[in-house]
């Protein structure tokens, strides 16, 4: 599933290409993604402009000049692309955005666990989608101490913490991986004994591995593209992630990656430098 940095890398390539264009029509070429597309979606956003795109979560916010916002969860395998010229549309773009400069821009999902709803942009943050989302892991609200008092409440592991998106969003398996090992904590370390200074460096280690993810157009494991079509080289750069057996990068250290399951998920991490303390 897209976590954070592809999430905001696709907002990104959507700000660019959308930002400020009218939508002539939307395409409609099924009745459903995982769920039913909005009613009368196609017709709401004939003839708006988008005037702002934002991710919040792993959600795309495309806020219109009428006051929708057209919500889209890119789900497992979801991407959005430009058709290049008169080239057909493909047997998984479900969705075509005909814009009024003639270009198209599809919504591309072969597994179809995305989804799509269309709301009032005043009431966007109180709808199902948003309401009992955490705090954005990048954010400047977002402090040590307050990250701490999150953390100090949670009688679960810190991996199985940290997934959890009423707390702090957008960390998905891939980068919670990589921020515990680049802290020296072990995915099962209780959160509620981590002491600030640990939450502090781990939020550290977060905020830069979200970041240079960012920066490197996110990772791309299997479906995820940019909208221009590049692949994601984050994934180039794992300390830890899918590298089970492989020696760890650390180089004070001389352990190897393991692999463990945490709550149906696989966790990779260093026994040698990641040793548990409770």
């Amino acid at each position: 599933m897209p976590e954070l940095p592809e999430v905001e890398t696709v907002c990104r390539g959507l700000e660019q290409m959308l930002q400020g264009y009218q939508i002539d029509a939307v395409e409609l070429r099924r009745l459903d993604l995982r769920y039913p597309f909005p009613p009368l979606m196609n017709e709401r956003l004939e003839g708006t402009k988008v005037i702002e795109v934002e991710r919040r979560a792993k959600y795309i916010l495309m806020h219109t000049d009428l006051g929708h916002t057209w919500l889209i969860h890119l789900g497992m395998s979801g991407r959005i692309h430009e058709l290049a010229g008169t080239d057909t549309p493909g047997k998984h773009d479900h969705a075509i955005i005909h814009l009024q400069d003639g270009r198209r821009i599809a919504y591309n999902d072969p597994r179809r666990f995305g989804y799509m709803d269309l709301l009032p942009r005043a009431f966007i943050h109180q709808s199902i989608h948003l309401k009992n989302l955490g705090l954005e892991p990048l954010a400047p609200d977002l402090t040590a101490e307050i990250f701490h008092t999150l953390l100090s409440k949670a009688k679960r592991p810190i991996k199985t913490t940290l997934l959890d998106q009423r707390l702090v969003v957008g960390l998905g398996n891939i980068y919670v991986c990589e921020a515990l090992w680049q802290s020296k904590i072990h995915p099962e370390e209780q959160a509620s004994t981590l002491t600030k200074r640990q939450a502090e460096i781990l939020l550290e280690s977060a905020r830069d591995i979200l970041q240079k993810a960012i920066k490197a157009g996110g990772s791309t494991l299997k479906d995820y593209r940019q909208v221009n079509g590049e692949l994601g080289y984050f994934q180039h750069t794992f300390s830890v992630y899918d590298r089970e057996t492989g020696a760890c990068q650390r180089p004070s250290c001389s352990g190897t990656i393991k692999r463990m399951n945490q709550s149906g998920r696989s966790t990779f991490y260093c026994p040698s430098c990641q040793r548990r303390q409770s």
